[in-house]
């Protein structure tokens, strides 16, 4: 027990610096050379070849586990959400993709417990929603205020952090493991993928700088589309969905000192409070502190472990 949930909790905080690192490095992407689609080929589709026979093997398992299910998780956690979080990048900073979507999710996930299964929200989890909530009007004022027109954005964000909030409770009912899992929401994206390039433009990932292709093929396939998605899913399995949601807690203030450090961004006090504002009320909101005696450990339904 105490070994999974370490091997848990590892889990969950390399996802939360892949996440902050993958925020950073989709943000440069689409303000630079190459636009949301063209990270998206990249992003599922060289996981999806990778994960190929993997993908096959699996299919028994995602039919167990039954088409509208799998076909859930597909659509909530691969290329719809991929998309929406790389379209929004092209208006607003990555610290805004920190807090509205790693720091809504996982006020959007226990909203959905208590919708689905009546999941008791107490005291300290409401105190930890109006915090997050707080801190992403903040950000989004001094948007507005700024003329910076990343509400845009901020919009497009808050539809994606929904989607994922769907996707980790879909997910948790489908029993696949995590490399189950990255294959099938790989290969299910990838076959998106190409019904959407079938109506887009060129690419341009043929014409952008060699160096701006190669960083982005590290981080969104290998990184965000391969080790990404086992790590939170791993998170998920070991701890529990509420318990891997906390996880989020780090992203938003990582993100906003790697905005700082990497991206040349100014330091600016009222995105810092928010930052620090949002991942305290997702600790809070996630349920650390609950009357009931902390989080509980939601048995495993998956076949297997990472």
């Amino acid at each position: 027990m105490a070994s999974s949930l370490a091997f848990g909790a590892a889990a969950a905080f390399a996802a939360a610096l892949m996440g902050a690192g993958w925020q950073l490095v989709s943000r440069h992407g689409v303000t630079t050379t190459l636009g949301p689609l063209d990270m998206a080929v990249l992003r599922y589709g060289v996981p999806a070849l990778v994960l190929l026979p993997l993908w096959w093997r699996a299919l028994p398992a995602a039919r167990q586990a039954g088409f509208p299910l799998v076909a859930l998780t597909v659509l909530t956690g691969g290329l719809p959400f991929g998309l929406l979080v790389l379209a929004g990048a092209q208006w607003a900073p990555a610290a805004h993709i920190a807090v509205f979507v790693s720091g809504t999710i996982p006020v959007l996930a226990a909203l959905l417990a208590w919708a689905g299964w009546r999941e008791r929200i107490d005291a300290w989890r409401a105190g930890g929603f109006v915090l997050v909530l707080a801190g992403a009007a903040l950000l989004a004022l001094r948007g507005q205020a700024a003329g910076e027109g990343s509400w845009r954005g901020d919009l497009l964000f808050l539809v994606a952090a929904l989607c994922w909030a769907v996707h980790t409770h879909a997910y948790r009912r489908t029993g696949l493991t995590p490399w189950q899992g990255a294959a099938v929401i790989n290969g299910g994206s990838a076959l998106l993928l190409l019904l959407v390039l079938s109506f887009s433009g060129p690419l341009k990932l043929w014409t952008a700088p060699w160096q701006d292709v190669a960083l982005q093929a590290v981080w969104q396939a290998v990184i965000a589309g391969l080790l990404g998605i086992v790590t939170y899913m791993a998170a998920v399995r070991h701890l529990g969905a509420a318990r891997a949601a906390l996880s989020a807690a780090l992203v938003p203030p990582l993100t906003a000192v790697g905005e700082v450090l990497f991206l040349g961004a100014p330091v600016q006090p009222a995105v810092m409070l928010s930052a620090g504002l949002v991942a305290l009320g997702v600790l809070l909101a996630g349920g650390l502190f609950a009357s009931a005696g902390g989080l509980r450990t939601e048995p495993a339904r998956g076949r297997g472990s990472a």
